[in-house]
């Protein structure tokens, strides 16, 4: 049996006990406001807020901003490849492809599900910045959780997916300050 048909039906399994949950998280896309709110969320987690963070950090701290932007684009990009290989190889399909009482609030970028995207760059780069520039970590924390929300609520992930995502870029923060972060700072800055 492959592997991916074993994550199939493992994934199957978890649908159905999510599910409950994922709709009724789903509702509140009914009241305007709040579909409007995270509709923008996404659009901003789909990179451009972290783009505009990258291209501010050597304006915003002048010593080793370069050395910092320069890190969390190779963290996104990281980011990018492990989820992109993950969803390739796992393939579980949205909640609002599994259960068309789901509504889909905003398309996605992508076909599948897990894990998150959105979530894992999110957490990923407010870990970097946590480690790094614990101010912008602080003030970028409520659009991270935002995003992470966005995700059930638009019907796009499971929060299985949401918690995955959340891990995985957690670690690949802490991994990449660790790796990267001294040498760069050596290189560009400080």
């Amino acid at each position: 049996m492959s592997s991916t048909s074993k994550a199939s039906r493992f994934f199957n399994l978890v649908d159905q006990r999510e599910f409950a949950l994922c709709q009724a998280i789903n509702r509140s896309t009914r009241f305007r406001p709040v579909l409007t709110y995270f509709q923008v969320v996404s659009r901003l987690g789909d990179g451009w807020l972290w783009y505009a963070v990258i291209l501010a950090m050597p304006l915003l701290f002048p010593t080793n901003g370069l050395a910092l932007g320069l890190l969390l684009a190779l963290t996104g990009l990281c980011c990018t490849l492990i989820y992109k290989l993950l969803k390739r190889w796992l393939i579980r399909e949205r909640p609002f492809i599994s259960f068309p009482s789901i509504s889909c609030g905003t398309p996605p970028l992508d076909r599948y599900s897990f894990p998150s995207g959105h979530t894992l760059h999110a957490v990923c780069f407010t870990t970097v910045l946590a480690l790094t520039a614990p101010t912008m970590a602080w003030a970028l924390l409520p659009f991270t959780l935002s995003v992470a929300a966005s995700r059930v609520i638009l019907g796009l992930h499971y929060p299985s997916d949401v918690i995955a995502g959340a891990i995985i870029g957690g670690a690949m923060g802490v991994v990449m300050v660790n790796g990267l972060g001294d040498s760069l700072v050596t290189v560009f800055g400080g």
